[in-house]
Formats: structure tokens, sequence, C-alpha cells
């Protein structure tokens, strides 16, 4: 077959696809016309592939002209796509058009989650009562978490504290370092840095290495709350503790402040709400007590006094830390408080 014989094939090749290519339609016509051309099988990538077969003189003038027709379709089938799409953009718009002057939809809106929405409430009564919210680091060093707490090393209290230990270990071997396991490191650590008188309130996370149930979580968030000065009594401890629950769950509540130990406090009350599932009768939420403890409190002990410079003799204090979870479920009905942490928002949106 003869140089020209090629051109011309290649001519009439250009010339049946641009009349093919004026009477196909929409995109589905585009894109097989484009198979059917130029696609790895197409008649004109066929032309391209028998190159190799010519003799070398007349494989350039060969080639050039299947290059030269291969640009002309391309160009023309970027043009008809271009126009295609655009007709079909309008006529997509003229079958649904939109009125502009109807409202917007509603986009959904977030919120706080009940924790969050707990800790504030239990803050604000407390800042109405005179208080200062401080918050403080959840990665904690042993020397404010224990030490400064009148729990030195290898004290027995420590073993009701499930430890998360951080994996740094300094120079004597030991590991000082731990997610703390709760709020009252910062009773040491505002002492510290301020003298009488002292009056805050700590919200913020907690960690402990325990198994779960409906009252109990590995990770979770307290209130603590400190007040020093001069004078301060058991009497205020529980005139404070009793208006803040006259504020959050209202004057109908009963509660119970009942004898317990805790290494930094002396003396030392557990804090309980009657429980709002079986009123008092017992049930599994309340493990057959009738009482839910939301928090721990007393006088602060003299030994943690002396520790950040105050003289005991001088200055006296209470401290206090509650769950925050138990009381978003003493307020509002919640029977297990591994629902907070599910991230089931058929929970959340209730809140």
């Amino acid at each position: 077959m003869s140089q020209q014989s090629h051109i011309s094939d290649i001519e009439q090749i250009e010339s049946s696809a641009l009349r093919e290519l004026d009477a196909a339609g929409g995109l589905d016509e585009l894109e097989q016309w484009r198979i059917a051309y130029l696609g790895r099988r197409g008649r004109l990538t066929q032309v391209l592939r028998r190159l190799g077969g010519l003799a070398p003189e007349e494989r350039g003038r060969v080639g050039a002209a299947a290059n030269r027709a291969k640009a002309a379709l391309e160009q023309q089938l970027a043009e008809r796509e271009r126009s295609a799409r655009k007709s079909q953009i309008d006529a997509s718009l003229a079958e649904g058009a939109i009125d502009v002057t109807l409202p917007g939809w509603p986009s959904p809106a977030g919120g706080l989650h009940p924790t969050t929405q707990t800790i504030r409430e239990i803050c604000d009564a407390f800042v109405s009562m005179g208080f200062e919210v401080m918050e403080g680091p959840e990665v904690e060093w042993d020397r404010y978490n224990f030490e400064m707490l009148n729990i030195p090393k290898h004290h027995p209290a420590r073993d009701s504290f499930n430890t998360l230990w951080i994996d740094y270990t300094d120079s004597d071997g030991e590991r000082p370092m731990l997610l703390r396991t709760h709020t009252s490191p910062m009773q040491a650590r505002v002492m510290e840095n301020r003298r009488p008188p002292v009056r805050v309130v700590v919200p913020g996370k907690c960690y402990r290495y325990e198994a779960t149930d409906p009252t109990h979580e590995w990770h979770f968030s307290q209130v603590e709350g400190l007040a020093v000065d001069r004078g301060i009594t058991m009497s205020d401890l529980k005139g404070t503790l009793q208006e803040f629950v006259r504020r959050v769950f209202g004057p109908e509540r009963r509660v119970r402040f009942r004898c317990d130990y805790f290494p930094f406090v002396e003396p030392g009350v557990d804090w309980a709400i009657d429980c709002f599932a079986c009123a008092g009768e017992g049930c599994r939420i309340c493990s057959d007590s009738g009482w839910i403890e939301i928090a721990g409190a007393g006088m602060v002990h003299p030994n943690v006094l002396k520790g950040v410079g105050y003289d005991p003799a001088v200055y006296t204090g209470f401290a206090f830390g509650m769950g925050v979870e138990r009381v978003a479920m003493l307020k509002h009905g919640i029977e297990d408080v591994r629902l907070f942490y599910a991230n089931d928002l058929r929970f959340l949106r209730q809140f």
C-alpha cells in the first residue's frame, strides 16, 4: 500500500468521523463516538499502530497526517462535550427551577454535652456563693496528686486510686507522672500561689484504671471545691453544700452527711443524695442503699496546710470533690453513667 493511499485513508476516516460527530447527541453518544475513533481499538488508533510497518521514508508523512487528524478530532470532541454539558445543566435547571424567595433549609444545630451543661450549672451555683472557677492540668505530677495531699509513697490510701501512670521515669527510677485521679491536686497548686482567703472550684476530667458499671467510668469529670480562711468550720462546709443542693436539685431533696476517710481532710465525710430511681428503697443503681454518693468532703488536713506554708493554728478550710456525671444522673434520672460517653445521639439529643 502506497504512502498516498495511507494518507487518503486517514482523510476518509477524519471526514467520516466529523460527520458522525455532528450527528451525535448527548454525552453518551459522544463517548461512543470517542471509543469508535480515538479509543484503544478505534479506527484512527489502528492507523497509528500500523506506522511501525511502513518504510522509514513513508512513516514521517503518514504519521504527521494521522497526528493532525487525531488532534483535530480531539478538539472537535472537546467543544461538543462542553456544549452537551451546558445543555444538560440548562435542562436540569429548567426542570427544577429554584425559587430564591423561599426560605432556606434549616441547618442542624449542635448543643452542649450533658456533662458540660452540668459542669456549668455546678460552677454557676458556687460562683453565686463567692467562689472562683479555675482549671488545672490533666497530666499531673505525683507530688501534687498524692504527696502534697497527705498521701506519701507507699501509703495504703494510694491503693484506692487505680492510677494510669505516664511512661516517664526520672533519675531515681521513679515514675512521677500520671493522669490525675482526681481534681484535688489543684488544692495544693492554688494554695502554693496565693494567701488566704481562698475560695475556688475546679472542674475537670479525671482518670482511673478500673472496671465500668452503672455508676463508675474509667474517665469522668469532677468539680473540686476549696475554701480556706480564718475561722472556717464544718458548719460552713455543710451550709455551703446544703445551699448547693437547694439551688441545683430543689429544696425537697434529702441530703446525708456520713463520716468517711479521705487522707487530705480531717474530719472527712461522704455527702450523698437520696436515690432518684427508688426514692430511698434500694435498687441496683444505689447498690440497695437508697443513697448515691456524689461528693467526698471534709476539713482540710493540717498537713496539707503546712505543706503549702499555711499555719493550721491560724487558718482552717474545707474541701469537697463531686462527680459531675453523678450529679447529672440525679438531676435527670439517668440510670447508667456509661451512657454519657457511648456517643449515642438518641441519648444526647434529650439534652
